[in-house]
Parts: structure tokens; C-alpha cells; sequence
């Protein structure tokens, strides 16, 4: 079983961090108690009957003097054969001051006694001995959420076992039945030849043969395939990188029957590294 355990000061991403790699498949826990976090993993292997990789967030929040027992809960875990990653994730005061100014957060350990800025101060001595354990210091000082999210996406890779990849959901769709409001991208292809205008098609869709036959003899057609294709191939990586985890493709022509069921279907087929993550919907057969 793999196990990524992410710690730092309030303030500096491991709520982003979390995030990131729940959408990456694991299972996650945010804020757990120390004194509990041995026993997290066997539970999961006594109800899975294949433990995935889990990820879990600890902080300030824990009981008093639970920080000083980390080194020793870890060393369990390691023993008991969990592959272990510590990432310790810390910011720059100024840094850490300005996003609570932005956020209007409360910092947990500000009261009475304490400002913002001692609170901050406390808390690093406090997580001191989950920071001489990371495998993994990050300064999120100069990083967006975005950043974050990633830089983590990219650390842990190795260790998902159900990582996924965006998914795609392409969709046809009649214009005279509205766009579909939940639309990312949009292509027109009312340009191309109609079936309907030709009789014997018109009763069939874009998913039988005698259409398919038609729309695909067709250059033009073809070449809108190979563009709205090569649009996705060019950029759905950067989407992927800045942490996009859904994404829908709508092609449409005017009653949504022919060209943007054809061209959808087809759309499909041209990513197949990419089987689990692939849907394709017909809003106007009833199939959306």
C-alpha cells in the first residue's frame, strides 16, 4: 500500500494539494489525528479488497504533543511495509500573511494571546518534527493554487494506482434545440453537406451506415474531423496540466441527427489511449 502524508503550515496549499490527488484516484483524509494514523491503513485493507493509495493531511489542528510522536507513527507505519511519502509544504511569512488577508481566514492557533504573524511563527516550531521527516520540502511562496496542485499531481505520480486523466465527453447537438449550456467547446459544422437533404438518408442517423458512407466520401468532412481532432490532441495537455479533470467537446449541426453525430462518433474513436476516460453522447437521439 502506498501512503502520501502531506503537512505545513496553514496557509500554504495542502487543502490544494489534497485535492489535486483526490482527483487523481486516491483516497483521502484531510486533518487526521497522529495518534490514529497507523491504524487508517490496516482498517482500509481489512474493507478493500485492494487497498488503494491514500493520501492524508496532517496539521496544527491535532491534540497537544501529538507533532512529537509523528516520527515514531511513521516508523510503525514503514514497518508494517507502507511506502511512505512525506510532503511538507511552507510558504514565506509575507506570503502567508497575504493570503490570509485575501481569504479572511482565521489561522488556528491566533487567540488572545497570539497574532497572525506569531501564530505563524508558533506553528512552524510546533510542526517542526513532521518537517524533519519530509521527503519532500515545497516552497509555495511564488505558486498559484494552480501551481500547487500540479507540482504535487507531478511529485506523486508514481504513486497512484487509480490515477485518471481528464475526461472527455463529446457531444452532438442541433442548434435549433439550443447549445448545451454545459459546452467547453463549440464547433459548428452546419457547413458541411447535409443528409438530410438527400431522401434516402433522411430517415437515418449519423450512426448507421448509409450516412457514415456519405459523410465520410466527403473532403470537407473529413478535414473538420481532422481539425476539431487535431484541437484537442494540441491542447488537451495543458488543459490536463492546469488541473482540468472534465472537459465537453459539442459538435453541432442544425437538427442534430446527422454531420454532428457522424463527426462525434468519430471523434471518439480517435483517442484510444484513452479508453476509460472517453464518453460520447447523441443530446438529440436520447442519448445525452
Amino acid at each position: 500500500m502506498k501512503l502520501v502524508i502531506i503537512s505545513g503550515r496553514s496557509g500554504s496549499g495542502k487543502s490544494s494539494a489534497l485535492h489535486a490527488l483526490e482527483d487523481e484516484g486516491y483516497y483521502c483524509v484531510d486533518n487526521i489525528p497522529v495518534s490514529i494514523l497507523d491504524q487508517l491503513p490496516v482498517t482500509l485493507t481489512r474493507t478493500h479488497s485492494k487497498a488503494p493509495a491514500m493520501a492524508v493531511s496532517i496539521d496544527v489542528r491535532n491534540v497537544p504533543g501529538a507533532m512529537e510522536s509523528f516520527p515514531n507513527v511513521l516508523a510503525q507505519l514503514r514497518s508494517q511495509g507502507i511506502d511512505c511519502k512525506v510532503i511538507f509544504l511552507d510558504a514565506n511569512i509575507n506570503s502567508l500573511l497575504m493570503r490570509y488577508s485575501a481569504t479572511r481566514r482565521k489561522h488556528p492557533l491566533t487567540n488572545e494571546q497570539y497574532s497572525l504573524a506569531e501564530a505563524i511563527e508558533c506553528e512552524k516550531l510546533l510542526l517542526g518534527p513532521v518537517q524533519s521527516q519530509a521527503d519532500l520540502r515545497i516552497d509555495t511562496s511564488p505558486l498559484s493554487v494552480h501551481q500547487i496542485r500540479e507540482r504535487v499531481r507531478k511529485e506523486c505520480a508514481d504513486c497512484s494506482e487509480s490515477g485518471q486523466k481528464i475526461s472527455l465527453l463529446f457531444q452532438s447537438f442541433g442548434f435549433k434545440h439550443g447549445i448545451p449550456i454545459d459546452a467547453d467547446f463549440v464547433f459548428d459544422v452546419r457547413c458541411l453537406p447535409n443528409p438530410f437533404w438527400v431522401e434516402s438518408l433522411r430517415g437515418h442517423s449519423g450512426l448507421e451506415k448509409p450516412v457514415q458512407d456519405f459523410l465520410s466520401g466527403d473532403p470537407d468532412v473529413m478535414a473538420m474531423l481532422d481539425d476539431i481532432a487535431g484541437f484537442v490532441e494540441t491542447w488537451l495537455p495543458r488543459f490536463e496540466s492546469g488541473q482540468r479533470t472534465y472537459m465537453t467537446i459539442a459538435v453541432g449541426c442544425t437538427g442534430g441527427q446527422h454531420r454532428s453525430v457522424y463527426l462525434t462518433e468519430m471523434l471518439g474513436k480517435r483517442f484510444p489511449d484513452l479508453p476509460n476516460t472517453i464518453q460520447v453522447r447523441h443530446r438529440e437521439l436520447g442519448s445525452a
